[in-house]
């Protein structure tokens, strides 16, 4: 990291000018443990999985949404599909908690139970199955890796899944609901009430350990959430960067740090969505984000565009002259 800081500083530019996408450069660096590291083989993961929590009326939308998003992916017709083909981006999708079935191909199946249990009443899931939400992450990602990945982004699919998220966040960070709980995709001011209402329940109820991330996942949890912490904990064993998306991803992000805070070091946060518990997250994890197009859609559509502009940041490293090199 040292070295492509100086490296940096050599280059045809005033020191620091380009700014966060110096510290990029730096960052990956590290991870990577290359002073000349590359981002061409961008891979991203959409883990998808629903939760009893929606019978309780926190989503704008019908469970079955969730199907219809996943035919939708394996059509190419979503927006994080559009913009995985502008960036260049692959895209693999797994079934690791759906309700419904779905045999096309395409899809992965890592499917643990059809769907979390209704967390106002009890846990989400077993602590068995929270560790193999974590363990199915690591092995898909790790044969990602495999073929050759250069980064990793993580994306999600699941109606309702901002309430497990929101109650994921306010286990750990301790923060007023009021400062966490968002609109989601688009529930109106009785739903937010009733959202937060049902949080707090939640929290009562089950009562998880701050301190201890499985609890937590297996008590308000997500099966994709864990899936997508198990792809922050294999990216990170393996030296590749991972892209933390959106308010669901964050909370996946904060699962992997109480199994092991080291992870820290392996991820980007890419945007910095609308939901507020997004940034209550970035500001427990000291993670900066280096955009904000007031996004809230999910899927990863952040983290692809994400990937594109650390692949700008080792590009500079990589091809820009240095003042070495020019003829004064």
């Amino acid at each position: 990291m040292d070295d492509v800081k100086k490296r940096l500083d050599n280059l045809t530019k005033p020191p620091g000018s380009l700014g966060y996408l110096e510290e990029l450069a730096i960052k990956i660096a590290g991870i990577t443990k290359d002073n000349t590291p590359r981002v061409e083989k961008k891979e991203h993961i959409i883990m998808v999985g629903d939760h009893g929590i929606v019978k309780e009326g926190v989503s704008a939308f019908p469970q079955s949404i969730t199907k219809a998003m996943v035919k939708n992916f394996l059509n190419e017709g979503a927006a994080v599909n559009v913009l995985a083909r502008q960036y260049g981006v692959n895209i693999s999708i797994v079934n690791i908690g759906m309700l419904e079935e779905i045999n096309e191909e395409g899809l992965i199946n890592a499917n643990i139970k059809k769907g979390t249990n209704n967390f106002l009443y009890g846990p989400s899931m077993t602590l068995d199955q929270a560790v193999l939400s974590i363990e199915n992450g690591i092995k898909i990602t790790e044969e990602i890796i495999k073929k050759g990945a250069d980064i990793i982004g993580t994306g999600e699919m699941g109606i309702g899944n901002t309430t497990p998220s929101s109650a994921i966040i306010a286990a750990v960070t301790k923060e007023d609901l009021d400062s966490i709980v968002g609109y989601g995709t688009g529930v109106n001011e009785e739903g937010l009430k009733n959202k937060k209402r049902v949080i707090k329940k939640a929290l009562k109820v089950n009562n998880p350990s701050s301190e201890d991330g499985l609890d937590i996942l297996s008590k308000v949890g997500g099966f994709e959430i864990g899936g997508m912490a198990g792809t922050m904990l294999a990216g990170a064993a393996n030296n590749k960067p991972v892209m933390i998306d959106g308010l669901i991803s964050g909370a996946a992000a904060l699962i992997a740090y109480l199994i092991e805070p080291k992870v820290i070091n392996y991820l980007i946060p890419s945007h910095k969505s609308v939901e507020p518990g997004h940034k209550k997250l970035y500001e427990y994890l000291n993670l900066r984000p280096f955009f904000n197009l007031e996004m809230r859609l999910g899927e990863g559509t952040g983290t692809i565009i994400g990937m594109s502009i650390v692949q700008s940041a080792v590009k500079i490293l990589d091809e820009m002259a240095t003042f070495d090199s020019l003829d004064f």
